[in-house]
């Protein structure tokens, strides 16, 4: 069934942002100390049986100069400056096997796959990159939790750091045009997306597909799926801590980097969606500041949202920016 309001509302759906006076500040500062600690990336070639791409097995320097793996894919036999998309995963998923994600390279495009540190182990996909833990402090089961109160050590600052360096990583790299560089993802992917695109300038095009990390005040209110529910349950046990969690997210909550994007952008939203509530989706997408935008809507699908459609919809997305 519908879980939100009417499509009608929900595309005028415009809420009040939230915002920390020192938002920009506090993003530029831990920019800086990621690229300070920053060393060169690595390309190992990888043997992943395939004859029409090359892959490579990437490790680069996100968070704290922190190494994080990702897959680095190639077309075979195409000369490079290429079109790059940096992709992020779902929830609980990792970078997987090299054969997974094939599509993008599959379209003629360079291809990069950042795993999500600590993730990757509850999944359809595998991970391989650790995240160290720098509090250690009580947290709900999961990642939603993981030191957030304060936004220094809250889990997302690595994770979305880690995803702005990988950026960085591919438009460094001798066979990608750095000037066409695309993000991608679904869910937890997709709200990765939004605050990359808030946070780099002249990205070529955001495609956020069903994001999550949008509107999380309204999102803990409406739902009890996880991963949101994982934020009620830890305000439920720490009552006292309820507004410091809330005013720690603001530093990472998708409508706030939507504000400040500027790229192009395809989003999708479900109507079923109980994850990521479709009010979530449109909070963010009605604040994206880039002249072009659009959304595709899917009726009747939960979570799953558009799936193997939706990814028809961006191949031929990009396609037309590109020509």
């Amino acid at each position: 069934m519908l879980v939100d309001w009417p499509l009608e509302r929900l595309r005028d759906y415009r809420p009040e942002r939230t915002e920390p006076a020192d938002f920009d500040e506090f993003w530029a500062g831990t920019l800086k100390q990621a690229r300070a600690k920053a060393s060169p990336p690595t390309f190992t070639r990888y043997d992943a049986a395939l004859a029409t791409v090359e892959v490579f097995d990437l490790t680069f320097s996100g968070f704290d100069g922190q190494p994080v793996r990702g897959w680095f894919v190639l077309p075979t036999g195409v000369e490079g400056p290429l079109p790059c998309v940096v992709e992020y995963i779902g929830y609980n998923g990792g970078r997987g096997l090299a054969h997974e994600r094939l599509d993008w390279s599959s379209a003629g495009y360079a291809h990069l796959i950042m795993d999500t540190r600590g993730q990757g182990s509850n999944g359809s996909t595998a991970g391989a990159t650790a995240d160290p833990d720098p509090v250690g402090l009580p947290n709900t089961p999961g990642f939603m939790t993981r030191g957030i109160t304060d936004p220094d050590s809250y889990y997302y600052r690595r994770v979305f750091t880690d995803a702005v360096r990988a950026v960085e990583v591919a438009r460094e790299h001798p066979r990608v045009d750095p000037d066409r560089v695309m993000v991608a993802g679904a869910s937890q992917g997709g709200g990765i997306t939004i605050a990359v695109a808030g946070l780099v300038d002249g990205l070529y095009a955001a495609m956020p597909d069903v994001p999550f990390l949008c509107h999380y005040r309204r999102a803990t209110e409406i739902t009890d799926k996880n991963p949101y529910h994982e934020i009620t349950q830890y305000c439920r046990t720490h009552r006292d801590a309820t507004e410091r969690v809330f005013a720690s997210l603001a530093y990472f909550d998708g409508i706030n980097f939507a504000a400040r994007a500027s790229a192009p952008a395809l989003f999708s939203v479900a109507l079923m969606d109980a994850i990521c509530p479709p009010s979530t989706v449109f909070a963010a997408y009605n604040h994206y500041a880039g002249a072009s935008k659009d959304i595709r809507v899917w009726p009747y699908n939960e979570h799953e949202g558009g799936a193997a459609f939706q990814r028809a919809e961006q191949l031929r997305y990009v396609r037309d920016l590109l020509r």
